[in-house]
């Protein structure tokens, strides 16, 4: 009886809506706890029903949140530009400099080839019809011969405006003539003596476009050598982890003494051998012309 008078009491109408409006409230409470708030998007930890009635700390400001770190941007405008490396710097050598890399082997090489040019020159200016068998001295000299006056034919040897190849030679036979009792038999040996001697000296003129010929290319492969061996130090130095910058010094060097070498002796052997052919040819042609001259000198003796 006693129990059901405490229901009762319980159960009395002010009580009760006491009660359940406490306890709804406590639901809504902790329902707003767990909700996710749209400025948190990882969401808050649930608050206890424990914790409600003390002061929770205060959310950092979007201020002092990025006040360390800058919030970063989306350009829409720059989003899908890719980046574009620096422009590299050009390391284009010149002409200079690279022949300046063949160092003192190529410094030869040059100077070699300046030479092997003023002889070119030299022996275009020498080496033709009108320097070794001028056309105004045979004409000159024909008919003085023919007509016996051999003093006068001299002197015309003699002047330095007639000064060839020709006129050493007609010279020679001519001064055998007068000079000697048997001169009409002796003359043809001293031209030909002549002959030979004025065509030694134009052969060896051109010995020295055949030297360097020779020479440019072993300097050449002396500067490759040379070059070799400064990479191979180069690797040595680095305990064989040399980079190919660091190479590329020695190989330059290699490369080019043998370039400038090739350079030189292709075209100075072709010199050499056009100018050796164009004497045969001189020579040839002058022999033919002067035993024409010469020839009254053999019938006076008969």
């Amino acid at each position: 009886m006693r129990n059901l008078h405490c229901v009762m009491y319980l159960l009395r109408p002010p009580l009760f809506v006491v009660g359940l409006a406490a306890w709804l409230c406590l639901s809504a409470s902790d329902a707003r706890g767990q909700a996710v708030d749209p400025a948190d998007p990882f969401g808050a930890a649930p608050t206890s029903s424990a914790t409600q009635g003390q002061p929770q700390p205060a959310a950092p400001s979007p201020t002092n949140s990025t006040a360390g770190a800058a919030a970063p941007v989306n350009n829409p405008v720059n989003a899908g530009a890719v980046p574009t490396a620096p422009p590299a710097r050009s390391n284009t050598k010149s002409v200079l400099d690279a022949l300046m890399d063949g160092g003192i082997v190529g410094l030869l090489i040059m100077c070699l080839s300046l030479v092997s040019v003023g002889m070119v020159i030299e022996h275009a200016l020498s080496i033709r019809k009108s320097a070794v068998m001028p056309e105004a001295f045979l004409a000159e000299v024909e008919p003085l011969i023919a007509s016996g006056s051999i003093d006068q034919a001299i002197e015309v040897c003699y002047d330095p405006a007639n000064e060839s190849l020709a006129a050493n030679v007609v010279l020679a036979g001519l001064e055998r003539y007068r000079g000697s009792q048997f001169g009409f038999a002796e003359y043809k040996s001293a031209v030909e003596e002549a002959g030979e001697d004025q065509t030694g000296r134009l052969y060896r003129k051109t010995e020295v476009l055949g030297l360097i010929g020779a020479v440019s290319p072993m300097l050449g492969l002396t500067g490759t050598v040379l070059g070799m061996i400064v990479a191979f130090n180069t690797i040595a130095d680095s305990g064989g982890m040399a980079k190919p910058d660091e190479l590329a010094d020695g190989i330059s060097q290699a490369l080019v003494t043998t370039l400038l070498g090739l350079i030189v002796a292709i075209p100075t052997m072709v010199a050499y051998s056009f100018f050796r052919n164009r004497i045969d040819s001189l020579v040839s042609e002058a022999g033919n012309r002067i035993e024409r001259i010469m020839m009254p000198l053999g019938r006076r003796g008969t």
